[in-house]
């Protein structure tokens, strides 16, 4: 029996301006083109699921203005319980600031707003009032404040979930806090941060071993796939799905969100990871961090099923 995925993290409202090139500092580029759209990590996460056919609730804050009320209809209107989605008074809704060039590169500034505004016993008490998490996956990111990330990792662990942690962005995490993580997904960068590993020598397998996680570190890397480094076990690579990439905005949430999508239905770590490396490459194919989701008849089609 399927059980459900429960996302904590951020809910923002992108603002997109595409451009031929990305500006240098202080630079203007002129000529480019405005698209809004719906974001924030949680929000991308909990879209991702809930499009692959999960029962999901999103646990978060947006603030009391538009932006939230329109965050709020796009995450209902695919299919996502927002009945835990907090409304503060008195912070903004999340806003990000995403620059595209014509190779699909980005780069994004974030005004976190009602998001940093989460504090932990919030989440704590939408926690507890859920019961036994035996048979779900809590997907938590860290567009929060760290101390709201890991009260959620830990209170779900207590409640029986199966948890999963994006480390994105990799700033103010206790190394503590992943006892309570079952599975780690950082890019190779946030996996040097957390290992405290870098330069020349930096080695994936290694960085990851050091991390006290309690199943696999699952490292995500771009258009090479990602490496699965088991607590126990040999590592073993999942290549890339090879797509036209439009914009790679949100290819990182549709991962996340299609692995805990299918740990939730009950599948394998294996073709839980299969499932979600393919997510993350279709989602490079259409503008925005949500348009690109795949259907799971897109996701069939793109493994072969």
């Amino acid at each position: 029996m399927s059980g459900r995925v429960i996302v904590v993290g951020s809910v923002n409202v992108d603002l997109v301006v595409w451009s031929a090139r990305l500006p240098a500092p202080g630079e203007t580029v002129s000529g480019g083109r405005f698209e809004q759209h719906d974001g924030g990590k949680g929000g991308n996460q909990a879209t991702a699921a809930a499009r692959l056919g999960a029962s999901v609730l999103l646990l978060g804050a947006v603030g009391a203005d538009s932006f939230g009320a329109q965050a709020r209809s796009a995450l209902a209107a695919a299919g996502v319980d927002v009945s835990g989605l907090a409304t503060n008074p008195t912070e903004a809704t999340g806003i990000a600031l995403i620059l595209v060039d014509a190779a699909g590169e980005n780069v994004i500034s974030v005004a976190s707003g009602a998001n940093l505004a989460l504090e932990p016993d919030a989440i704590e008490a939408e926690l507890a009032r859920l019961g036994s998490l035996v048979g779900d996956v809590v997907l938590v990111s860290n567009e929060l404040v760290p101390s709201t990330a890991a009260a959620a990792l830990r209170c779900a662990r207590a409640a029986g979930a199966r948890t999963i942690f994006n480390p994105a962005p990799a700033v103010g995490i206790d190394v503590s806090l992943l006892e309570f993580v079952d599975l780690l997904t950082p890019n190779r960068g946030e996996l040097a941060v957390l290992s405290g590993r870098t330069g020349s020598d930096f080695d994936a397998v290694s960085a990851a071993r050091a991390l006290p996680v309690r199943e696999a570190v699952i490292v995500t890397l771009g258009s090479d796939g990602v490496l699965v480094v088991p607590r126990d076990g040999a590592p073993w690579p999942v290549p890339a799905t090879v797509v036209e990439v439009v914009d790679t905005t949100g290819a990182g949430d549709a991962f996340n969100g299609a692995l805990a999508a299918a740990l939730a239905e009950g599948r394998s770590l294996e073709e839980a990871v299969r499932r979600a490396v393919a997510a993350g490459s279709l989602a490079t194919t259409r503008p925005g961090a949500r348009e690109g989701m795949p259907t799971p008849a897109e996701l069939d089609v793109a493994l072969g099923s």
